[in-house]
């Protein structure tokens, strides 16, 4: 703790905490946020599990604005909490949609208070606070988790009433199940079952853009499975997308954007999930053309060349050292001729006409290459290598310049 932390006069009576405290608090937050979690799953494997599924980053976010938020009061109790109060909500909703009951996530609060607690007693003896201090704050944090828990039975009891039957929860659990990480759980086909579904041989994962009209789930086939009420929007169809499937997406999703990842076996759903939400990325980065409907498949190679952006520079680096040493404009008319060559295997003269500069100046320009790059051009690996990175590259400069 810094020295400039001011000090804290012992003998605070019960109530509010005074201001002063939350400098001692904030640098345990992380850590704190570790421990919860590591003591959390430990005790409750089911969140163990929700981590590595879609809604892994909602907690993560949830389970820190509650910490911060209770920090930030005691430093200013008028500190707005809307972010924390809706994450929290859809904690709640979580739990509906899974078919717990409200006592599991209350559970799991009232250890991270503890755990919280104990790392509070430790401070008190690291700084010599109070003991009737750590009695307030016990008072205040206890009343805090009191809070916390209500605001996510708001959650828990919007999506109760708006399910009339138990079949809309059963199926986004379905969803969340088969999108966790694989192998697919065993108690999968009963809950099919009592979800009226019937596990399909392929799926479809389509992902949205938030928000989602409102009128979407109403246009979407009875079969399709979707989680409307998230940051990252999705939708589950039943085998390969047909004509009639992409009808009804298309009337359903009017006003939405979204991308269609590829049909795979359902072990593989979370992959085609995670690879149309990349799709949404590159489009927002300038290097996919937007659409109301993307599909997967019309980019598998900009997919692969760009699945690992700083490893694509890394190899472009090692492939092209031989002329970083040269003047950038040197250097970029090189790359560019490179570029053309390797990936058309043209003549000069086409070449030249691709680049907009004579054929003898393009004979020129791969006469320095051969002597620069050596064997590289003639060795396979390094010649795919090349082109692999140079088409990488030129898909990677499109956000900074839409001509490329």
């Amino acid at each position: 703790m810094p020295s400039s932390t001011p000090p804290i006069e012992g003998g605070e009576p019960l109530g509010p905490l005074p201001k002063e405290l939350a400098a001692y608090m904030r640098p345990e937050l992380p850590g704190l946020m570790k421990q919860i979690g590591a003591e959390v799953t430990r005790a409750y494997p089911v969140y163990g599990r929700l981590l590595n599924g879609p809604h892994a980053e909602p907690i993560r976010q949830g389970v820190e604005q509650a910490l911060s938020v209770f920090v930030d009061r005691v430093a200013d109790p008028g500190k707005n909490v809307v972010l924390r109060d809706e994450l929290l909500r859809k904690f709640g909703r979580v739990e509906a949609y899974e078919g717990r009951a409200m006592e599991t996530l209350q559970g799991a609060y009232r250890l991270g208070a503890r755990v919280a607690l104990r790392r509070a007693k430790a401070l008190g003896r690291q700084y010599r606070l109070s003991p009737t201090l750590i009695l307030a704050f016990a008072d205040a944090l206890f009343a805090y988790v009191d809070e916390l828990e209500q605001i996510s039975r708001e959650g828990y009891a919007e999506v109760r009433a708006r399910a009339f039957s138990e079949v809309p929860v059963r199926r986004r659990r379905l969803l969340h199940l088969i999108l966790a990480a694989p192998p697919l759980p065993q108690e999968l086909p009963g809950l099919c079952e009592a979800a009226a579904w019937r596990l399909p041989a392929e799926v479809t994962m389509v992902a949205l853009r938030s928000p989602v009209p409102g009128h979407v789930e109403a246009g979407l086939a009875d079969d399709v499975l979707c989680d409307l009420d998230t940051p990252q929007p999705h939708l589950l169809v039943p085998g390969a997308l047909t004509p009639e499937r992409l009808a009804m997406l298309d009337s359903a999703l009017a006003g939405a954007r979204a991308a269609v990842g590829l049909t795979v076996p359902p072990v593989e759903a979370a992959d085609s999930i995670r690879w149309a939400r990349r799709v949404l990325q590159l489009i927002d980065e300038g290097v996919v053309a937007d659409a109301p409907l993307v599909r997967c498949e019309d980019h598998l190679v900009t997919l692969w060349l760009l699945s690992d952006p700083a490893l694509v520079k890394h190899l472009a680096a090692g492939e092209l050292a031989p002329i970083d040493h040269l003047p950038a404009s040197r250097r970029d008319r090189l790359v560019e001729t490179l570029r053309v060559h390797v990936s058309t295997r043209a003549p000069a003269e086409q070449v030249g006409e691709l680049l907009g500069v004579h054929a003898q100046t393009v004979r020129y320009r791969l006469r320095n290459l051969d002597v620069l790059l050596g064997d590289r051009l003639a060795d396979p690996d390094h010649r795919f290598a090349l082109e692999a990175s140079l088409r990488a590259l030129q898909l990677l400069s499109r956000d900074r310049d839409p001509r490329a």
